[in-house]
C-alpha cells in the first residue's frame, strides 16, 4: 500500500529497528582484528549506521537496479568521480570548481541512495586537469543511528584449519613448485553466540522535498529493512533477522511529539529465567500504547 501513512513522504516518521544475530559477526571492526564491534565500557555490541545503509543499498540494487532512477552511487569498489561525471555528461556541462545545481538535481533523480541518505559530491576530480565533477552536497531525509545490543555480548575468536594453501611456499616449509601442500594453515573466525540489537531512524520530510524522494522510495526502504539479511547471506554473519520494525508517523510535517518520548514506549527486556541469551524468545518486547500523543500513528511492520 504505497498510500499508507508510513509511506507518506510529506509526514515525519521516527522508527525503531530490532534485529538479532546468532553465531555470526554482524559488523566487524578492522581496528580490532575484525572482531564484532563493542562498547568497551558496557560490552554492548554495536552495528554502525553505514553498515545498515550498505545492506539497504545492496537490496535496492538487487531488486530495482535495472530501473533508470534506482542506481546506487556508493557501490562496492566503485569510483565516485565516475558517477559524478555521468551527471555532467547527461546535462552537457563542463567540470569546474563550483557546485553545479543541475548536476546535483540529476544525481538526486537517478541515484536512490543520494536522494534518500544524502552525500557530499564536491571532490571528484577529472583525470586530465584539476577541474572537478562537482555535484554539490545533499542532505538526505533518511538517517539512522548506530544499533546497540540490549545486553552485553561475548565476542569469540575461534581457530579454524585451512587445509589448502594459496601458494605452495606460504607456510615456509614447502617449495614453490610443490604440487601438494606441505602442511595446513590456521585461520581465525570471529562471532557472537547471540545478540539482539536496537537502532533508531528518522525521516525528515523537509529534506525529502529537496531531494525528490517519493512514496515508492520510502516503501522500498521499509521493505529493505525487513529483507536485507534474507538476500545477503554470508557465513561470517551467521543467522541474522529483522525482529521488529515500529514506525511512528506524525500528522504534521514538523512532528506531533518528540522522537525520544515515542522511542521510550518500546521496551525490550530479557526474560527473568534467561541467564544466557541464545535466541529471540529469551526476550520480551512491550509497547506502551496508552495515552498516545494526538496526531501520531504507530505501525508495526514487524513484531
Amino acid at each position: 500500500m504505497t498510500n499508507a501513512i508510513y509511506n507518506d513522504v510529506t509526514k515525519r516518521h521516527d522508527f525503531v529497528l530490532l534485529f538479532d544475530v546468532t553465531d555470526g559477526n554482524p559488523n566487524g571492526d578492522p581496528d580490532a582484528g575484525n572482531l564484532p564491534r563493542v562498547d568497551p565500557e558496557t560490552m554492548q555490541g554495536l552495528v554502525t549506521d553505514v553498515c545498515i545503509k550498505r545492506k539497504v543499498r545492496n537490496f535496492i540494487d538487487v531488486t530495482n537496479g535495472n530501473k533508470a532512477n534506482m542506481k546506487i552511487y556508493v557501490q562496492n569498489k566503485g569510483i565516485l568521480a565516475n558517477e559524478q561525471k555521468r551527471a555532467y555528461e547527461a546535462i552537457k556541462a563542463e567540470p569546474g570548481d563550483s557546485p553545479n545545481e543541475e548536476a546535483r538535481k540529476w544525481m538526486c533523480q537517478n541515484y536512490y541512495d543520494v536522494r534518500m541518505f544524502g552525500v557530499v559530491m564536491t571532490t571528484g576530480k577529472t583525470k586530465d586537469s584539476n577541474k572537478k565533477w562537482n555535484c554539490g552536497q545533499v542532505r538526505g531525509p533518511l538517517q539512522l543511528t548506530f544499533a546497540r545490543s540490549i545486553d552485553p555480548v561475548i565476542p569469540l575468536d575461534l581457530s579454524i584449519t585451512r587445509v589448502a594453501l594459496t601458494n605452495a611456499g606460504d607456510t615456509g616449509i614447502g617449495q614453490e613448485d610443490d604440487e601438494i601442500a606441505s602442511s595446513s594453515q590456521m585461520g581465525r573466525k570471529a562471532l557472537l553466540p547471540y545478540g539482539l540489537y536496537l537502532g533508531y531512524g528518522f525521516f525528515t520530510p523537509t529534506f525529502a522535498k529537496d531531494t525528490g524522494v517519493s512514496n515508492e522510495d520510502l516503501k522500498l526502504f521499509w521493505s529493505a529493512l525487513q529483507n536485507i539479511w534474507d538476500i545477503d547471506h554470508s557465513a561470517s554473519r551467521g543467522l541474522m533477522a529483522c525482529r521488529g520494525l515500529y514506525i511512528f508517523s506524525h500528522n504534521s510535517e514538523l512532528g506531533n511529539a518528540s522522537a525520544h518520548t515515542l522511542f521510550d514506549r518500546i521496551k525490550v527486556k530479557r526474560n527473568d529465567n534467561a541467564e544466557s541469551t541464545r535466541c529471540f524468545s529469551d526476550y520480551k518486547v512491550s509497547i506502551n500504547e496508552t495515552n498516545f500523543p494526538e496526531g501520531v500513528t504507530l505501525t508495526k511492520l514487524v513484531g
